[in-house]
């Protein structure tokens, strides 16, 4: 009884569990953070993906996502339990990039949209095209040439830019050294916009797949058209567009009118837009359209006179709040990513998951940012066209992608047991493994770019100051050497010899020259007097018996 009393009373409960590891490596991730973020250049996420696969189910298992899901109950079933999983981290994916894109639109200078639509359309419209094609391609000829709509659908989840890792060369030391002010907003408006214009690209492919792919029942290509340009296009993209506009423009108004009358205080004053992104994420949400294109917009709209970024300008309640929704995603996504799928699929050979992941990384979107360079004004030199077209990161926006992917083969392309239609029935693996890896190749490559090319640009340098200077003291030391030997040669030879040299005056005495003779006259004294007359020109007197 006495043992049962005075037993700690362990309570390792996931919640407490998952709270202890968050808040643990936050504060001591924040003790060493400017010196990882703004000496080393190392990506949060990177650092916040690598401590997610050391404490989930591949390493210590402290985050487990199964028992969240509840997936350790006999009355769940597998693909209930895996369903569960799907949604957590779709909607944590969409709770993170709505935050984010609202938070990026309020970043723009005042009527950017307007302002820079040439430089915009460029990277929205031909960018985007090239992007997803490319990707396409690489991914139809190393999965096995499967059929090319799902090349399509899987080259359209990877297509948009991140916004979340595209911060890390928008923001920091290296930003404010190295790119300039008009091309980090561009960077930020390309990476906003270009999330939510993912939704044509993947459902272009979606639709022809369900109307016109080999196990089509029903409907064509007149159908799978239709429905594209009518839903695609109008109810989702055209839709958002409008409410994010309204919805932006409306919270601007609202929030002047109470900042005039004193009626709002500084704290809801700063996390306004945050609570507007909330809104934006849960009523798209409720009417089914693009909440990730939205709410780029109504951030965009929210400071369209440039009025709520000058006033929270010097602020870090925003800056705050977003740094630790990317860092919990990441751990979480750390411990959810479906590693054993890399090496145990059915779909590619792992040399092929890290063939195709080194190509897209190169091909995808360096080429085409690199040819249309010269007509956008913000990218003024190669190596800024080179940079902009290496930095297209896959994060959340891709796995966002990948869970709308997998609800759409859910409800439209299965029968009614839910079981997938016959030529999709790999659809939905290859898109989880594909994509799902890039975005870990994108985490790691990007992550740790800009740290190898400092070392990279740093090395040579220092180690051709390191071997000058060696040369330069070997030969100082030859010099030094050659001349002891021609020395001692030459006074063998008796060649060389120094002169004795005269015997220096006497401590005390004056020496006396001049440019012209000086009278010396017969006095008892040095005559000082005519301290401004030329020293050539006074007379020095010496006492009779000295003459």
């Amino acid at each position: 009884m006495a043992n049962n009393i005075w037993a700690i009373p362990l309570q390792t409960t996931n919640f407490n569990i998952i709270v202890a590891l968050l808040g643990g490596f936050i504060s001591l991730f924040g003790l060493v953070s400017y010196l990882v973020k703004e000496r080393y250049y190392l990506s949060e996420a990177f650092i916040a993906l690598a401590i997610g696969v050391a404490f989930g189910p591949n390493g210590a298992n402290f985050i487990r996502p199964n028992d969240y899901a509840q997936c350790d109950k006999a009355n769940v079933s597998g693909i209930d339990c895996q369903d569960d999983l799907n949604s957590i981290t779709l909607n944590f994916s969409r709770l993170v990039l709505g935050v984010q894109l609202v938070l990026a639109g309020v970043q723009l200078p005042s009527k950017y949209l307007l302002k820079e639509w040439r430089s915009i359309s460029l990277l929205l419209g031909p960018g985007m095209t090239c992007m997803w094609l490319a990707t396409s391609v690489l991914v139809w000829a190393l999965a096995g040439q499967p059929p090319f709509l799902h090349a399509l659908a899987v080259g359209a989840c990877v297509t948009p830019t991140d916004p979340v890792l595209s911060a890390v060369i928008v923001k920091g030391k290296f930003a404010d050294h190295n790119i300039p002010k008009e091309l980090q907003s561009l960077i930020i408006a390309e990476s906003g916009a270009n999330d939510g214009l993912g939704y044509p690209f993947l459902f272009f492919a979606l639709y022809l797949i369900k109307y016109i792919g080999s196990g089509a029942t029903s409907g064509g290509a007149g159908e799978a058209m239709g429905l594209w340009f009518a839903f695609t296009w109008g109810y989702t993209i055209l839709l958002s567009v409008l409410y994010g506009a309204v919805v932006g423009w409306i919270g601007k108004e609202l929030l002047h009118w109470a900042e005039e009358r004193n009626y709002v205080d500084r704290e809801s004053f700063l996390v306004f837009a945050v609570s507007l992104a909330l809104f934006v994420l849960g009523t798209c949400g409720l009417i089914g359209t693009d909440d990730v294109l939205a709410c780029f917009i109504a951030g965009n709209t929210f400071t369209w006179d440039d009025w709520f970024r000058l006033e929270t300008m010097d602020d870090s309640l925003q800056p705050t709040i977003d740094k630790l929704l990317n860092v919990t995603i990441f751990l979480w996504y750390g411990a959810f990513i479906p590693w054993t799928l890399f090496h145990e699929n059915s779909v590619m050979a792992s040399w092929k998951l890290v063939l195709l992941g080194l190509s897209v990384l190169v091909l995808r979107r360096l080429p085409w940012v690199f040819a249309m360079h010269k007509w956008i004004p913000q990218i003024e030199e190669v190596k800024q066209a080179l940079f902009v077209g290496f930095f297209g990161p896959i994060g959340v926006s891709a796995v966002f992608y990948i869970f709308v992917s997998l609800e759409f083969i859910e409800e439209h392309l299965s029968d009614e047991d839910g079981n997938p239609r016959g030529d999709v029935m790999k659809l939905g693996e290859t898109i989880r493994v594909v994509v799902w890896f890039l975005v870990v190749c994108s985490i790691v490559v990007h992550g740790l770019s800009i740290p190898v090319g400092k070392l990279g640009y740093l090395a040579p340098r220092t180690l051709s100051r390191a071997v000058s200077e060696s040369l330069s003291e070997d030969l100082r030391a030859q010099r030094q050497r050659r001349h002891s030997v021609i020395k001692s040669c030459l006074g063998i030879l008796g060649i060389g010899k120094e002169e004795p040299r005269e015997r220096s005056p006497p401590h005390g005495s004056i020496t006396i020259t001049s440019a012209r003779p000086i009278q010396v006259t017969s006095a008892a004294r040095i005559d000082t007097s005519g301290a401004g007359t030329p020293r050539s020109e006074r007379e020095i007197r010496f006492p009779d018996d000295v003459i």
